[in-house]
């Protein structure tokens, strides 16, 4: 809920609203200096700006948001929607956007959709009637209405490290699968062959399906077999990663090493290794996606496939506004580049 306040000054027994004009009137300038001066205009003299700011503070103005939207036709607002607003990847990115967002003199308005579509679809609405400026969406599950509803959004979208299907739209990604690719040749090379996948959610084309894709790939152009036991998915979360890791080291066959689609997904493994009286990297090797700080955390350090998620947080918003600006601005998708990071949770045989 908005509440809107209006300052007042009162004058005997009468109470006026402060409006715009009496600041002028006050400092002495025109109306359009003070607009430029609350706007941060830039070709406003120094002793002009003095005179404008001394007397919103003796008349104690506060300028109607709405009112100043209204004449601006701008809201200064961009909407971002999270799927999981606790994951490691989702904190460091959001600090990003907003860092990005506050250098630009916009603020953010953040909606974490916990994994509901129908919150989603919600959210989207809540930001078609407020008139936000522009969309963020790091969220690349879809269904039919909110397709529809992104299509009547009057409003630049972009969407942060994951590129929907079928989608008009700015994405700004790494290649997930030749980076979850690298990820696993880079096990290979360390001489495991019984390597495990712990993946994410298969209806995301990015982070779920064309990771897995990557690890397949990998093994078969190693001409390495793939065990049924060995391949798990979840959902991107530390308590995900430990129950698969547990469920594979319940079996059978033991791995030799641990792919995992999210960095909290191989904390989680990690974990739930050592609860089993095994150690890492001594007995089974684990490496990450994504390049979180939760990898500095845990012990041994994980070692993963870092995708630059400042940069993508800082793009999304530059390019957000660009096209804020100009409408006409073609929808492209950016590829950035992953880079292996290496660190104490992986061993050669």
């Amino acid at each position: 809920m908005f509440v809107i306040a209006l300052d007042i000054i009162v004058v005997g027994e009468k109470i006026m609203a402060v409006k715009i004009k009496d600041v002028a009137e006050k400092a002495g300038v025109s109306v359009t200096t003070v607009s430029r001066v609350l706007n941060g205009g830039k070709y406003v003299k120094d002793e002009l700006k003095e005179k404008v700011q001394n007397a919103i503070e003796e008349l104690e103005y506060t300028p109607s948001y709405i009112a100043r939207s209204l004449v601006l036709k701008k809201t200064n607002l961009i909407g971002v929607i999270v799927p999981n607003i606790t994951s490691s990847i989702n904190s460091v990115m959001l600090s990003k956007i907003e860092e990005t967002a506050s250098e630009n003199n916009y603020n953010i308005l953040v909606c974490n959709m916990a994994e509901c579509l129908d919150k989603q679809f919600k959210y989207l609405n809540v930001f078609k009637q407020m008139r936000v400026d522009g969309i963020i969406i790091t969220n690349e599950k879809l269904d039919d209405r909110t397709r529809r509803l992104l299509k009547s959004i009057n409003m630049p979208i972009v969407f942060a490290s994951v590129d929907p299907v079928n989608q008009e739209y700015t994405s700004i990604i790494v290649d997930n699968e030749q980076a979850a690719y690298d990820a696993v040749k880079y096990l290979i090379e360390l001489e495991h062959e019984k390597i495990a996948f712990i993946g994410g959610d298969m209806r995301d084309i990015t982070s779920g399906v064309d990771r897995y894709k990557g690890f397949q790939r990998a093994m078969e152009d190693s001409d390495l077999q793939i065990y049924d036991s060995f391949v798990k998915f979840g959902d991107y979360t530390l308590n995900s990663g430990y129950r698969l890791m547990k469920e594979i080291l319940d079996g059978d066959l033991i791995p030799t090493a641990v792919f995992a689609a999210s960095d909290d997904m191989a904390v989680g493994a990690i974990n739930c290794i050592l609860d089993k009286g095994l150690k890492v990297p001594d007995d089974i090797s684990v490496i990450g996606f994504d390049g979180t700080q939760v990898r500095e955390i845990v012990r041994p350090q994980l070692t993963s496939m870092k995708q630059p998620i400042n940069e993508i947080g800082t793009m999304a918003v530059d390019i957000l506004i660009q096209r804020i600006d100009n409408m006409e601005m073609e929808p492209r998708e950016i590829i950035l580049k992953h880079q292996l990071e290496e660190r104490k949770s992986c061993r050669r045989i």
